[in-house]
Order: C-alpha cells, then sequence, then structure tokens
C-alpha cells in the first residue's frame, strides 16, 4: 500500500521503522488510500523510528486537517494518539473517537492537557500523541505551550508535521528534541512549521 502513495520523486515513501507504534486498520487504510488520491495530497519526509514522541502538527486552517491527517495515519497504518474536546467523545461517534486513538480533554481546565498527557506517557511503552499547537483555526494565533511542556516533562522529542494546502503535502521533518527554554522552544517549532506549511 506505502508503495502506491509516491512523494515528489519517484521513490515510495519509506516504511515506519519497527519501535514506532503501529496499527492495521483494515478496510479503513484503503479508503485513506482512496481518499488521498481523490483530493491529490501526498506525504513527505522521513518517519523517525521513536517509540515515544509529541506530534506537533501545523499549521490548522481547516476542519479538513484532521481528515487529511487521519487518512495518512490509515495508509502508514500508524497508532497515533490525538486530543479531543471532549463533548466529541460522547455518544457512538465518541466510542468511535476512543478507537481511533483519542484522548478526551476538557479545555474548561487550564492543566487538563498537561496532566493528561504526561499521565499517559508515565504508562506508556510506546506512545506518539498528535497535537494542534495553535489550538484555533484563526491565522496568527500563538502557538500554546502545552505541547512542548510535555514533550519536556516526559523526555520525549517533538516531531514536526506541516500541511502545506499550495502542493497539497503532508511532511515530516525531523524530530527535535525540548532542550530549550519553553519560550524559545516553541517559537523555534512555531517558525519551522510555518515555514514549510500553507494554510488553506
Amino acid at each position: 500500500m506505502l508503495s502506491q502513495i509516491r512523494s515528489g520523486s519517484a521513490a515510495p515513501l519509506p516504511v515506519p521503522g519497527p519501535n514506532v507504534p503501529r496499527r492495521d486498520y483494515g478496510l479503513l487504510g484503503r479508503l485513506g488510500l482512496a481518499w488521498m488520491r481523490w483530493r491529490g495530497w501526498r506525504i513527505e519526509g522521513e518517519i523517525p523510528d521513536l517509540a515515544r514522541a509529541v506530534v506537533a502538527v501545523a499549521p490548522h486552517s481547516s476542519n479538513w486537517d484532521f481528515v487529511h491527517a487521519i487518512a495518512a495515519v490509515f495508509v502508514l497504518r500508524l497508532r497515533v494518539s490525538f486530543v479531543g474536546k471532549h463533548t466529541l467523545f460522547r455518544g457512538p461517534l465518541g466510542r468511535f473517537m476512543t478507537w481511533l486513538g483519542g484522548i478526551p480533554v476538557d479545555r474548561g481546565r487550564p492543566n487538563g492537557l498537561a496532566e493528561t498527557l504526561q499521565a499517559r506517557f508515565a504508562e506508556a511503552r510506546a506512545l506518539w500523541v498528535g497535537v494542534a499547537p495553535e489550538g484555533t483555526r484563526r491565522q496568527g494565533a500563538p502557538f500554546r505551550s502545552g505541547f512542548y511542556r510535555i514533550a519536556q516533562a516526559a523526555q520525549v522529542p517533538i516531531v514536526p508535521v506541516f500541511l502545506d494546502y499550495e502542493r497539497q503535502v503532508i511532511g515530516v521533518l525531523p524530530p527535535r528534541q525540548p532542550l530549550l527554554p519553553v519560550d524559545e522552544g516553541v517559537a523555534a517549532i512555531r517558525d519551522l512549521l510555518l515555514e514549510h506549511g500553507r494554510r488553506r
């Protein structure tokens, strides 16, 4: 399946290494492939062979961001947890969101996200968590620092992933260790992602 989605060159995308959390999504993998081919999206970059990571995805400019990103997850057979508003985890949709790897967070609690994700990393040997640091689709929104603080506390790298709507690319950039002071580190990740990404 991976060989059916190609990057800008003729070479197929690399297969994730043995340490990366994986999952076979069955039919959803084929649906993800069909979606990406139909919409003309492709995936660029190499997937770092990491067991644990915070995946910072930006820019966040459309409700379609999640659809494109989850299609790529299905195709690559990655097991990536993601944070969602707790109200999305009610009823049948909530069960599906949980099955996908969703982690409900009450945004009304200032420290809810950090507490929840730090607990998950403390329990897990292998865990990738995807976060949209902007937290909103509004252009120019500052990056929230929670993703960087969580990576520091859990001592895991940050994998920057950008969305480029002009080229219709989901791009995976080399991982960054969260070694800088929080404000500097967040600014560096922000500049990196907004340099490569293009909003819808």
